[in-house]
């Protein structure tokens, strides 16, 4: 029998054996084979898989199975875990990252302020927000990115403050704006419309005048902004944390937004009363201006004030301050035009606007009106009104105020202002003789009557005196250019407004006088062409003129000088009368001799012309040369002459006769046409002029030299001779038939000197063939001026001849008689022989 104190010991002692091996091997959940049975079988006796070797060989099994694959999994997973919670930790974060960089689009729909508030701006905000993944480049980047993005599904963010800042610019801050809470969805294609409303505030007032001023200045190449806030994020309920989020945005010169093109519709100058100044008016100005809006901004601006500025003498000198403006309420939508409608008043003209600047002729306002009425972009400055308006913040004005604006302001061309430039009651004076080549009265001058008529721009709605203008102009015959008309000094003139009619504009009427502005001939064959036109054409010219006219003009302002103001006109030249050069009439008398010399006679006369022409003309020198046949015979010359339309008499003439120029066919050339002139036949003379008929325009006689003017001979007038009648020096003869002489009474040109007859070979005739006798008498004989009777003179009668007979009928009566005669005469030093012929001379007859 078992001891029972050995197996109980020996149970006790295997007991926490078994107890260990349990805790050890036992798995937490035991099978149904190791589970004690209730039913009674095996009930007191170990069955026999639990003997000791087969627990081993269990114990063995359950180790080779259980302890591999489980290990195995667990280290997997483990290393799985730790590879996913690097890449999460290290990878996802920078692919998300680039991926919400290069993936998000933001597309603007609308910015419109909403209202202008004491501190800043409440800017409503519309954009559509989304995410494309096909923006990115990266594959990798692209999977990552959008296989979160659709885990999270969508972003939330906390009301949000963004500081915007110029790091360039000692990080300034520009402006913060505070963005309330928004939530996004960030699945890729799906799109969210982003509409909030946003307080805006400015923030350093110098760092956004300096930025505006270089922007303007175009000194800003690049401009770069960085936005820095911290953005609390969640997911659904899940709170994402706060991250600090900072981004740069950078502008390149190119990219920077410009100030938008903008058309002038209307432009009104007005007279307007000075605001609390009951008894004086100033200049008003209404401008509209129309400018096209391509952003999709949207906002109303109220009411601003603003300061004009004009240009200095120099670009280092302060702007001028002119004018004071205001804008009505502004409506600018997205995409649309924006019409700004902005009234001016100037109050008076500033004295530096006016004054002419240093080492020049004109002022700041002559440079801006110079280049606005020339047609060119002239600039004036704009900048904000320190004086804010009812409706505007302060803060609006403090930033308006410190930038200053420049402004194109397209001019607007004059060239059809003056409609008609004319010149009228002409009165020519020639150059003087004695002036230096480059002094202007070296030139001719021109005097008349100045009208303009000159068109008033609607936009200048006020009254206008002109009370001066002055004027260089450009004269033109057939495109070809005749000189240039200066007249450089002021001439008074006065102004009368022309209502606009149907048909017509306003325009207003200028009159001038014009004394003695010089006409410098440029072209000295166009003037020859011109005269020649007006001589032999037997029509008018028609001279072109182009000019610019300085007008002083008297306003509200006070008094303005418009200069360079552009006109173009006609000058009609009248023609000279048909047959107008033998419309002259000159008549001689009052013959002087003032030298003689064997071959020449100097002398003056007094000459009675009739002018035909409707011009007046002062002549100070003019000299010609006097022709016969084309030789040269002699000169006149004229100085300090005055001439008037119509009579004109007792003009002093000097005149040169030297026949000898011409050399041997000039002295016959000359004797003929002295005996012709004697003879009382049509002689004529040619004028030309020559190099030194001017002396001060040499090239413009030698150019009038290739006209030929040819003239009849000047009658003389006689004493005793009666107009209409011809002049005969012969006056009367008286034969004595028993005597056998003659005594002729002549009648000299002279007033002051002795004309001698050396010697004469005449014979007289009846009915121009029949001989009546001859004289023959070498002695000389003396013709004082006036009229004088000769000696008597032996006769050699032709008697029984016809005319002969005749002279003896007619004792006690007269007869008419004809008479050829060679006769020397002297006068002074200078001698000749010349012939004379004589028609229906009266003869006494006596015993």
């Amino acid at each position: 029998m078992p001891n029972p104190g050995k197996a109980n010991t020996a149970a006790s002692s295997s007991r926490p054996a078994e107890e260990n091996h349990e805790s050890e091997n036992t798995p937490l959940l035991s099978s149904s084979a190791a589970t004690p049975r209730y039913d009674g079988e095996n009930d007191g006796g170990p069955s026999p898989s639990s003997s000791p070797r087969a627990e081993v060989s269990s114990i063995k099994a359950s180790d080779t199975k259980g302890t591999r694959w489980p290990s195995i999994i667990a280290m997997a997973l483990l290393a799985f875990l730790s590879i996913t919670a690097i890449a999460v930790a290290f990878f996802v974060p920078a692919a998300v990252e680039e991926y919400a960089k290069q993936a998000v689009v933001i597309e603007p729909t609308n910015l419109s302020l909403e209202s202008l508030t004491s501190d800043g701006v409440r800017a409503r905000i519309q954009a559509n927000f989304r995410l494309d993944g096909s923006r990115v480049r990266n594959e990798h980047v692209r999977r990552v990115g959008r296989a979160t993005t659709w885990i999270v599904r969508a972003l939330g963010t906390e009301e949000t403050k963004v500081n915007v800042t110029l790091p360039e610019y000692d990080n300034i801050l520009l402006g913060t704006a505070v963005v309330p809470p928004l939530v996004i969805s960030i699945v890729e294609g799906q799109t969210t419309a982003i509409d909030f409303v946003a307080e805006l505030t400015p923030g350093d007032t110098d760092g956004i005048r300096m930025i505006a001023n270089e922007w303007l200045e175009g000194r800003l190449d690049v401009l770069r902004l960085q936005g820095k806030t911290d953005i609390q994020l969640k997911s659904g309920l899940l709170p994402l944390g706060t991250h600090t989020v900072s981004e740069s945005l950078t502008f390149e010169a190119d990219k920077i937004p410009d100030m938008p093109q903008y058309n002038i519709t209307r432009l009104r100058f007005r007279e307007t009363p000075l605001p609390g100044d009951d008894y004086k008016d100033g200049m008003g100005a209404d401008v509209s201006l129309v400018a096209f809006n391509k952003y999709p901004v949207s906002l109303d601006i109220p009411k601003l004030g603003f300061e004009v500025l004009l240009p200095g003498c120099s670009l280092d000198d302060d702007n001028i301050l002119i004018a004071t403006a205001f804008t009505e309420s502004l409506a600018v939508r997205p995409q649309s035009n924006v019409t700004a409608e902005v009234h001016g008043l100037i109050r008076e003209l500033p004295e530096s606007l006016t004054k002419v600047c240093p080492n020049s002729k004109s002022s700041p306002l002559d440079m801006l009106l110079k280049q606005y009425m020339g047609g060119e972009e002239a600039t004036v400055f704009v900048r904000g009104a320190k004086w804010p308006l009812d409706d505007t913040p302060g803060w609006v004005a403090d930033i308006l105020s410190s930038v200053t604006l420049p402004i194109p302001f397209p001019g607007r061309s004059f060239d059809s202002l003056i409609r008609n430039f004319s010149l009228t009651d002409v009165h020519f004076t020639m150059p003087d003789p004695f002036a230096d080549p480059d002094d202007p009265d070296a030139n001719p001058k021109v005097s008349g009557n100045i009208l303009v008529l000159a068109g008033l721009p609607s936009e200048l709605n006020f009254d206008i005196n002109v009370t001066n203008v002055r004027a260089t102009a450009d004269v033109f015959y057939k495109s070809r250019e005749l000189g240039k008309l200066n007249l450089r000094h002021w001439q008074k003139a006065k102004s009368t407004k022309l209502d606009a009619t149907a048909d017509q504009e306003a325009m207003l009427k200028i009159q001038s006088r014009i004394k003695d502005a010089p006409l410098n001939v440029t072209d000295a064959d166009v003037l020859t062409d011109v005269i020649q036109e007006l001589l032999f054409g037997g029509k008018g010219v028609l001279l072109d003129i182009k000019a610019h006219v300085d007008v002083k003009v008297q306003t509200v302002l006070g008094q303005l000088i418009l200069k360079d103001v552009p006109a173009e006109g006609k000058i009609p030249v009248k023609p000279l009368p048909r047959k107008s050069l033998g419309s002259l009439s000159p008549k001689i008398g009052n013959i002087s001799i003032i030298d003689t010399t064997a071959s020449s006679i100097e002398l003056t006369a007094l000459v009675n012309i009739t002018n035909p022409t409707p011009y007046s003309a002062y002549v100070p020198y003019f000299g010609i040369h006097l022709l016969s046949n084309g030789t040269l015979v002699g000169q006149a010359t004229v100085k300090n002459m005055n001439l008037i339309p119509g009579n004109n008499t007792n003009l002093v003439v000097r005149a040169l006769w030297n026949p000898s120029w011409g050399g041997d066919l000039g002295v016959e050339v000359g004797r003929d046409l002295i005996s012709g002139y004697l003879s009382g036949f049509n002689t004529s003379v040619t004028v030309r002029t020559h190099r030194l008929s001017i002396p001060a325009l040499p090239d413009l006689g030698e150019a009038l030299s290739r006209l030929n003017l040819t003239i009849a001979a000047p009658r003389l007038s006689l004493p005793g001779h009666d107009e209409g009648e011809k002049a005969h020096f012969i006056r009367d003869a008286t034969f004595h038939i028993l005597s056998s002489t003659a005594q002729f009474t002549l009648v000299s040109p002279f007033t002051h000197n002795v004309l001698y007859i050396d010697h004469v070979n005449a014979t007289a005739f009846y009915n121009h063939t029949d001989p009546v006798g001859r004289i023959e008498y070498e002695y000389p004989i003396a013709c004082p001026p006036g009229a004088s009777q000769t000696p008597k003179l032996p006769v050699d009668w032709s008697i029984g001849e016809g005319g002969y007979e005749k002279l003896r009928k007619a004792l006690g009566g007269t007869l008419k008689l004809d008479a050829n005669a060679t006769v020397g005469v002297r006068l002074g030093a200078w001698t000749e022989t010349v012939w004379y012929v004589g028609k229906g001379i009266g003869a006494s007859v006596r015993l």
